[in-house]
């Protein structure tokens, strides 16, 4: 059975094409993404990685190059992109910016609402959504503009997890939250891909806030992906990242400065669980 939910051939897609402001924002892009993968597309500010994922559900349309959703060519002009969004789910940067209903409840089942569900399935998806990202139940009747931050967050990811998307995309989830908020939104983002098992598509600029949860890391660069692999391949890579304008996570450095003064360590450790397992294993030796 084919396991690719999702390919890129050969996409490229200009801004004001044909004009003096053209600008290239995706160069030729071929990806292929596998179902149930946990994916981090990471990039400076302008480097082509929001523009990359919002090819993916339909919202942008390449200027050159093909989208395959299942083996459907997205682009075949039969090809039904409403139904396209709902089974790619976005959840954009700031998402509470899109709550609009009286209560966080009414707000969940408004996904279900319009793909045309009955009431009661609305309201089962609504609150297993609700549930999942653990919102406390007395928010649900609440207005979603009495809540936090985070769980303003955690109602906006449940509305787009309401309609069953069998891939998620999240365009910088956690910014502008504090640490704290932001350690709970990627962990809760972790906990569902694990129970699950959908492909999660993770948009970041922070190497910090990928190394700890994804298995795969995109690097975008001038509308290309520069890197593909798992983390530890690709923080082994941290000189060029910098020269990118990113940064490797902390783990890395200090592993790296260790074996540098002559300390025996693997210096492919990405988080600090795995860091603390070989400085261990080093001193055990």
């Amino acid at each position: 059975m084919n396991d690719n939910i999702l390919i890129m051939d050969h996409v490229s897609y200009k801004y004001s094409p044909d004009t003096a402001y053209e600008v290239k924002a995706l160069d030729d892009v071929s990806l292929t993404i596998k179902k149930g993968e946990f994916i981090g597309i990471i990039g400076h500010t302008g480097s082509g990685k929001s523009t990359l994922v919002q090819h993916l559900n339909g919202l942008m349309r390449a200027t050159e190059g093909h989208i395959y959703f299942n083996g459907q060519d997205i682009y075949d002009k039969d090809y039904d992109i409403r139904s396209l969004r709902t089974q790619v789910g976005m959840v954009f940067q700031y998402p509470e910016h899109q709550l609009f209903e009286t209560t966080v409840f009414k707000d969940v089942q408004f996904g279900p609402k319009n793909q045309g569900l009955d009431e009661k399935e609305q309201i089962k998806r609504a609150y297993e959504a609700l549930t999942l990202v653990k919102l406390p139940d007395e928010f649900y009747l609440a207005s979603p503009f009495e809540l936090s931050g985070g769980q303003k967050r955690r109602a906006a990811i449940a509305g787009v997890i309401a309609m069953k998307p069998s891939v998620l995309i999240l365009d910088e989830p956690t910014a502008g939250l504090d640490p704290r908020g932001r350690d709970e939104i990627l962990g809760l983002i972790s906990d569902m891909h694990e129970k699950r098992g959908d492909t999660v598509i993770l948009v970041s600029h922070s190497m910090e806030d990928v190394a700890n949860y994804v298995d795969r890391i995109i690097v975008m660069d001038n509308g290309r992906p520069a890197y593909d692999g798992a983390p530890k391949d690709v923080f082994s890579h941290y000189k060029e990242l910098e020269k990118m304008g990113l940064a490797a996570p902390q783990v890395t450095y200090v592993m790296n400065d260790l074996k540098a003064q002559g300390f025996d360590v693997d210096t492919s450790a990405t988080t600090v669980e795995e860091a603390k397992e070989e400085i261990l294993k080093m001193l055990g030796r």
